[in-house]
């Protein structure tokens, strides 16, 4: 069995580094040639909530020969038809692509290398990268969990396959309702990755600061109000159903709400946004693939989503340079 990570940047590297350590043979593969240099010389080096460096097979895209069994992608929306194209010829006939990106990434890939072969996974922890070789793991250890899903029937006995291969970093669930644990995810992204990257910040800033957890709030409702007009079944996350918790049509449970949020998010309040990672890198990042995708869906069926609008705008301009990610962004919100 072949497996790759395409685009080991900060989580393919610790996932990597989880199953080279448990002895599962996998390529690491990334365009970053310093960063694959790194690991082919010192290795995978975790820092963070686990310190450890583990040995790990590295290389670039042009070194890629023969075909894969699994290739987990976590390389950015942004190009996902020209990756998926570039991906086609290694992926095995009877193979899988699992991709692991945030938004709703399926359906074009699916377009691309065959409806049955791709599934989903979403991850429930977060990690920054450092340097060349060096990934931070943000959250703690005991959120180490991965939900997996086929868009649609057929691969049910590949699936256990990459079940079994994940279990050896964390806690895995394959979701029957898929595209539920997919808008949960979305939701968490949408409210605290957008939210911190207008501010510049981590999710604990966003959520214990009082004023910019009121916009947390109010993405996740927007978000609520969609996934319900969708006629979208939210799936719990890491045990819990965020949608039952969260959502809220008076004001007790809306209070409710609000003050849950720095409890439900203590385990990752060191989680730095990748969308704030990439604009500090210069690099476009991927607003339109998660809070981009939520306006999208919430106007195909009439939601408003004034707030998370502001957010794609704010990123946008942020991106542009005539917005700096700072905390003085919260009086720009109306």
């Amino acid at each position: 069995m072949r497996i790759a990570i395409y685009g080991a940047g900060s989580l393919g590297t610790i996932l990597g580094a989880y199953l080279s350590e448990a002895g599962i043979a996998v390529d690491l593969i990334s365009r970053n040639e310093q960063h694959i240099k790194a690991l082919q010389e010192k290795g995978a080096q975790i820092i963070g909530k686990r310190e450890v460096t583990i040995p790990v097979h590295a290389l670039l895209p042009k070194d890629m020969e023969g075909t894969y069994d699994y290739i987990f992608l976590l390389t950015k929306q942004l190009e996902n038809n020209k990756v998926a194209l570039f991906l086609k010829p290694f992926l095995a006939e009877d193979g899988l692509l699992c991709t692991m990106q945030n938004g709703l990434p399926e359906p074009e890939l699916m377009d691309i290398l065959g409806s049955d072969r791709v599934c989903g996974c979403t991850i429930g922890w977060g990690a920054t990268l450092r340097g060349s070789g060096v990934a931070e793991l943000t959250s703690e250890i005991d959120t180490l969990s991965f939900n997996l899903g086929l868009p649609r029937p057929g691969k049910e006995s590949k699936l256990k396959e990459i079940k079994s291969i994940l279990s050896h970093m964390g806690q895995v669930t394959i979701e029957e309702n898929f595209m539920g644990a997919r808008w949960s995810k979305l939701l968490i992204n949408a409210a605290f990755s957008g939210t911190a990257t207008v501010f510049g910040s981590t999710f604990g800033d966003v959520s214990q600061d009082k004023k910019a957890r009121k916009i947390v709030q109010s993405i996740m409702k927007e978000c609520l109000d969609t996934a319900q007009a969708c006629h979208i079944t939210l799936e719990p996350v890491q045990g819990k159903d965020i949608a039952k918790l969260f959502n809220y049509h008076n004001a007790l449970k809306r209070w409710f709400s609000f003050t849950l949020i720095p409890l439900a998010m203590r385990k990752h309040r060191m989680l730095k946004p990748s969308m704030l990672q990439d604009i500090e890198k210069g690099k476009p990042c991927e607003v339109d693939a998660i809070n981009g995708v939520l306006s999208e869906e919430a106007r195909k069926v009439g939601v408003p989503t004034p707030i998370n609008d502001q957010v794609v705008a704010f990123i946008h301009q942020i991106e542009k340079g005539t917005m700096k990610p700072e905390w003085g962004n919260l009086t720009k919100f109306v």
